[in-house]
């Protein structure tokens, strides 16, 4: 190795063979196999073999680990090599791919920094951003590194490229960050620091235009209406403790920011149904439809519901809570079970496409018309489409989450190798929705490691309205940033369930409260410098931002085109004209069957007395049942209800009917259903049936569509014929008796009890965690799609019969089912076909 033999970058080679045989039509006649040197991670290895190698060997990466481990160092190598295989699991999980031949030549990557010509020729299958990267600048980077070889033999140096070591590589939240959040949540002043000696984020190569006459702070809008766009990050109850969730809530509200519940649900008693005074309710309530804690109680609860999409730290990958971490108290919240490990479905089954999104949406304004929907996007090439269309589904706010967030529970493969900067996705979301003329009904509003109020200010002229605070705030009541989330080893008592160890936290909602004010005095003093009195004024002006004459040279010789960021004069044409949001009179607002519903029950429904209610619908009646549940629940809460409402209907339902239902309230249908019924459930009754004549022929009939019973929290479904595919997708309390369901059946599953008399699809059980299934089998061969890595079949005891009795007299009683009436009227017989499927998570006696 020397200036005129120096070693390719093995991923450049792969990908240029790759490309070439493919070209030449002979790919698929040889196997690519690289010996590397340069390979060290899981993500090194993912993006060779997405790239077009076929297998791997990282030989220096062999030799490091046998020269430095004296003993035991074939372990230490087959822990390395089972490390690497773990995480390369883990990359394609979160693409949804579960084969290597399907990842394999994928190229499944956003790049950044690559030059137009490296990119065309190399790299031409992926998008890339902001980068002129060339192969020049590759071979002077390889000189230069070899040049420090020859002066500094020491290879095995920390570089602290995942923990901060201080002559290291340079972190976001590095001690002297820490060390100035803190003293401002104590109320010390300091001066925010705008030095920066080397860049982390891309708008470290920002500043902005300042002015020779600034404006006197004085005339500068007041603290309170800049806090009022602040908001705390999604942080769930279960990674954090529960005084750590409880005083980020109130600290936000005592200043006029908003908290946020994430994905883990709230106490009862925090909800401003019940205690309307309380300042630890978190206003905004995050779902992605069926996850832990939604009910419709904490969702007429909310003044913003937050669609979750993914998360910018960890796109593709689900919230996910070790079972150490789930106590008896977390267990309730989530309707889950103690000490079981929690995973929410990376694909959220109602949420696929954009028209999923608009069903969603319309769902959730109809359960709480008085709340806001946001809706949050992962920054990445193409959001600027996806925004259109979450605006056009109906959407108030649209949040890009940037990949610099992401608390200590992140992989740290993650962390470092997935998501894009916030400055990409925020600018090209703002621009697009101007240039489609949707941007003045959305608000914009973006996180990802935001610190300090000229991170605010840079958002704000990329277009942002709104900014969420979720590493700064949890450092401004304590958080050291140990990286021990997961462990429920938190040194300071904030991410963790330890009884001792939360004895230690000492952070208080004043903390959070002076951390948030001294922001906004920070934002206040740079509108100053920029010349404007409010902050409104400044939303989208792209062309005040210029870039940091002492980065220019960097950028130069790191060949990075910023111009996506600043597109100089021209930027005004992006400035936000009205910050007044118009408000779309669409079909979300529209009277909807519910509105006549309860027009009609309106006086049964405030003296708590008994209806019913008879219609014909069709398939454009869509959450029947939803606007009538969150009413009664926004007036009495979820259990208050004393009354009886029931509904007699007859024809096609459209989606999502009886969708966060709630207790007393009857959906009786003759005829067929469409997708998400039941989704969301949190009590009441939901029966289908067919028409007498096609009831009494003999044969299976699909009465519902898909994803009935997703996310279900109470509430019975009673439905006399077969279901479609993923039925009772993370059920969390919800019984039910069908008559035969498609693939993926009780998937996720974490309580209640489905009895299912006819046959199951494949994959049935496939992540279930709790609750039983109860399978009526003629043919044994049925249980050959059962998903055995996560279900078995267990002991029917004689409670279990009373159960499956019981269930299968009210479906006869309610749906006049033939098959019921059979097993009934031969129940000491047909007792003995059932099957008991319980999740492997647990042990049988759990279920005693």
């Amino acid at each position: 190795m020397n200036e005129n033999n120096l070693p390719i970058p093995m991923l450049l080679v792969v990908s240029a063979i790759h490309s070439h045989l493919i070209k030449k039509q002979i790919r698929s006649k040889a196997s690519l196999i690289c010996l590397t040197g340069d390979t060290i991670e899981d993500h090194h290895i993912a993006c060779l073999i997405g790239f077009g190698a076929s297998a791997v060997y990282p030989y220096m990466a062999y030799e490091l680990i046998r020269e430095n481990v004296l003993e035991d160092w074939e372990d230490a190598l087959s822990n390395y090599r089972n490390g690497l295989e773990k995480g390369l699991l883990k990359i394609m999980a979160k693409i949804g791919i579960s084969t290597f031949s399907s990842y394999h030549g994928s190229m499944l990557y956003h790049g950044i920094g690559l030059g137009p010509k490296l990119h065309k020729k190399y790299f031409q299958n992926i998008v890339c951003d902001i980068g002129n990267l060339e192969l020049k600048k590759i071979k002077s980077d390889i000189l230069d590194r070899l040049s420090k070889l020859k002066t500094n033999q020491n290879l095995l140096t920390m570089s602290g490229r995942f923990k901060y070591k201080k002559s290291g590589e340079k972190h976001g939240f590095s001690p002297t960050e820490f060390l100035n959040i803190q003293k401002l949540s104590k109320k010390k002043i300091i001066e925010e620091n705008s030095k920066i000696d080397a860049p982390i984020y891309l708008r470290d190569f920002l500043s902005y235009k300042k002015v020779k006459n600034p404006t006197k702070i004085d005339e500068i809008e007041e603290n309170s209406k800049i806090i009022q766009r602040f908001n705390i990050g999604a942080m769930s109850y279960g990674a954090l403790s529960e005084e750590a969730h409880r005083i980020l809530a109130k600290g936000a509200q005592m200043v006029g920011a908003h908290g946020n519940t994430g994905e883990g649900g709230e106490h009862l008693d925090r909800y401003n149904l019940l205690s309307p005074v309380s300042l630890e309710n978190s206003h905004i309530k995050q779902i992605a439809s069926g996850r832990f804690g939604v009910s419709t109680e904490f969702l007429v609860s909310a003044r913003e519901i937050q669609i979750k999409m993914a998360q910018g730290a960890k796109p593709g990958e689900g919230g996910q809570l070790p079972g150490h971490k789930v106590t008896l108290d977390i267990a309730n919240v989530r309707m889950t079970t103690p000490g079981v490990p929690l995973i929410s479905p990376p694909p959220h089954h109602d949420i696929y496409s954009i028209e999923d999104i608009a069903q969603l949406i319309y769902d959730l304004k109809q359960v709480n018309r008085r709340a806001k929907i946001s809706v949050k996007l992962v920054s990445q090439p193409g959001i600027g489409l996806i925004a259109c269309g979450v605006a056009k589904a109906g959407a108030d706010i649209i949040l890009v989450s940037g990949g610099d967030g992401g608390t200590g529970a992140t992989p740290l493969g993650s962390m470092k190798h997935t998501g894009l900067p916030w400055e990409l996705g925020l600018a090209e979301v703002h621009q697009t929705l101007i240039l489609n003329n949707l941007r003045a009904q959305i608000t914009l509003r973006v996180d990802g490691g935001i610190k300090n109020g000229k991170d605010i200010i840079i958002s704000a002229l990329l277009g942002a309205e709104e900014y969420d605070f979720g590493t700064a705030a949890l450092i401004s009541i304590g958080c050291v940033m140990a990286r021990q989330c997961h462990k429920n080893t938190c040194p300071v008592g904030i991410a963790t369930q330890d009884p001792i160890l939360r004895k230690k936290f000492k952070g208080t909602p004043s903390n959070v409260a002076n951390f948030l004010t001294a922001i906004s005095d920070q934002v206040r003093s740079n509108l100053s410098k920029l010349g404007f009195s409010h902050l409104s004024s400044i939303i989208g002006r792209s062309d005040l931002i210029k870039s940091k004459r002492k980065f220019q040279n960097y950028l130069k010789q790191q060949k990075l085109d910023l111009s996506i960021l600043t597109p100089g004069n021209n930027g005004k044409q992006f400035a936000l004209k009205s910050i007044n949001k118009i408000r779309i009179e669409n079909i979300y607002l529209k009277p909807s069957i519910d509105e006549e519903i309860f027009g009609e029950v309106r006086h049964t429904v405030m003296t708590q007395g008994h209806a019913v209610i008879h219609r014909n619908i069709n398939n454009t009646n869509r959450s029947i049942g939803s606007r009538l549940s969150g009413e009664i629940t926004f007036l009495y809460g979820q259990q208050g209800f004393k009354g009886n409402i029931q509904c007699r209907l007859t024809g096609a339902a459209g989606q999502s009917f009886g969708a966060f239902l709630i207790n007393n309230i009857e959906l009786r249908l003759k005829g067929v259903a469409n997708d998400y019924v039941g989704k969301g459930m949190s009590g009441g009754l939901i029966t289908v049936r067919s028409p007498k004549i096609i009831r009494k022929k003999l044969g299976f009939h699909t009465l519902i569509g898909n994803v009935a019973l997703y996310g279900a929290t109470g509430g019975r479904l009673l439905v006399a014929g077969r279901v479609g595919e993923r039925f009772a997708v993370r059920n969390s309390g919800a019984a039910a008796v069908v008559e035969g369901l498609g693939a993926h059946g009780c998937e996720y599953m974490t309580r209640g009890t489905v009895i299912v008399l006819g046959k199951i699809g494949a994959n049935f059980g496939a992540g279930m965690t709790g609750g039983v299934s109860f399978i009526y089998l003629k043919n044994s061969k049925n249980l050959n799609n059962l998903n055995r890595d996560y279900v078995r079949e267990g002991e029917i005891k004689e409670k279990d019969y009373n159960l499956i009795w019981k269930l299968i007299r009210g479906h006869k009683f309610h749906t006049a089912s033939i098959v019921a009436s059979k097993i009934l009227d031969n129940w000491d017989l047909e007792k003995n076909l059932f099957i008991k499927i319980v999740p492997k998570a647990l042990d049988i006696n759990d279920f005693e």
